[in-house]
């Protein structure tokens, strides 16, 4: 009986959906960030170490904005950024001042990129990968869009781009509006809507990828380095693979086919799988998630975790 139940259990896990297979790597932009609405920057740090440790997460990149380490609170950023290192995660650049491509003459904003290239480059950890802030790539016409790609590509660097983009940064700056004005904060709530938003951020990229490109590709999933991935990025990692995904390193994801397919499409600020669906026709409405609506999220932050019915 014992070698038939074993024999039933191999059957059923060779059926098991594409779902199953589903691959996702952990990505956090604007490393170091300043301090939350809970923790100092060096809280953070520890905790989230904690809790990639506890998710089992054995590599997660961390892109790196070299101008805050100039910023008051940038104080013991090197420390902090070395510490994720040990810990076995990467780091990568995100520019030196986080500027907006499409506001910023094509040289000047290469040469913040150097800036940032000069520090990165040799570091232990440090990956050849280059993630636009804001995801804009030069959105504002080809011309510009080309101009960054060849500058990457002169450089050695490849793109850091994303496939799932999560608005935990809205989330964290609703809270820390809450938490300067004495709200009440339910925090089993926040912990509910902050994987809540992750997971279905995740879920609707790959229903996106897979009517684009017949398959689910190896995902990049983009989070910010805040107090609420400090605190829950334990439990969105279990609701992911709660749902069938399984958890990559980031070296992993940027080795997937799509890594070679820049998209021949304006509309970058979603993400690769975004922009390659729009290229192949698909509406721009039709590639952004409710999760990633500001209004929504609000609405549900004030309802679910500050209990304030809001007009419909």
């Amino acid at each position: 009986m014992r070698r038939l139940a074993h024999l039933l259990l191999i059957i059923l896990l060779a059926a098991a959906p594409a779902a199953a297979q589903r691959r996702i790597a952990l990505t956090f932009d604007d490393v170091p960030r300043s301090r939350g609405p809970f923790l100092t920057p060096d809280e953070r740090t520890r905790r989230l170490i904690a809790q990639l440790r506890r998710a089992r997460v054995g590599q997660a990149a961390f892109f790196i904005t070299t101008g805050n380490l100039d910023r008051p609170d940038g104080a013991g950023g090197e420390a902090r950024i070395s510490a994720y290192v040990a810990a076995g995660h990467v780091i990568a650049n995100h520019s030196h001042s986080h500027l907006w491509a499409t506001r910023t003459p094509v040289e000047a904003y290469v040469a913040d990129l150097d800036r940032a290239a000069s520090w990165l480059s040799g570091r232990p950890g440090w990956r050849p990968w280059y993630r636009f802030p804001f995801l804009d790539e030069g959105r504002d016409t080809p011309e510009r869009r080309d101009a960054l790609r060849r500058a990457l590509a002169q450089r050695g660097l490849s793109s850091g781009y994303v496939t799932a983009d999560s608005y935990d940064w809205h989330l964290e700056a609703l809270l820390n509006l809450a938490v300067h004005a004495n709200r009440p904060i339910d925090r089993a709530a926040l912990r509910s809507l902050y994987v809540e938003a992750i997971v279905g951020a995740a879920e609707f990229s790959d229903s996106i990828a897979v009517e684009t490109l017949g398959r689910s590709p190896a995902h990049v999933l983009l989070l910010h380095e805040t107090d609420l991935a400090a605190l829950f990025i334990a439990d969105a990692v279990a609701a992911l693979r709660a749902r069938g995904w399984r958890i990559v390193s980031a070296d992993e994801a940027f080795h997937d086919p799509i890594a070679g397919q820049e998209p021949d499409s304006m509309f970058l600020g979603a993400g690769r799988i975004a922009g390659l669906a729009n290229a192949r026709g698909r509406p721009r409405r039709e590639l952004v998630p409710q999760w990633n609506e500001e209004d929504y999220l609000t609405r549900l932050f004030n309802e679910r975790v500050l209990h304030q019915m809001t007009a419909q």
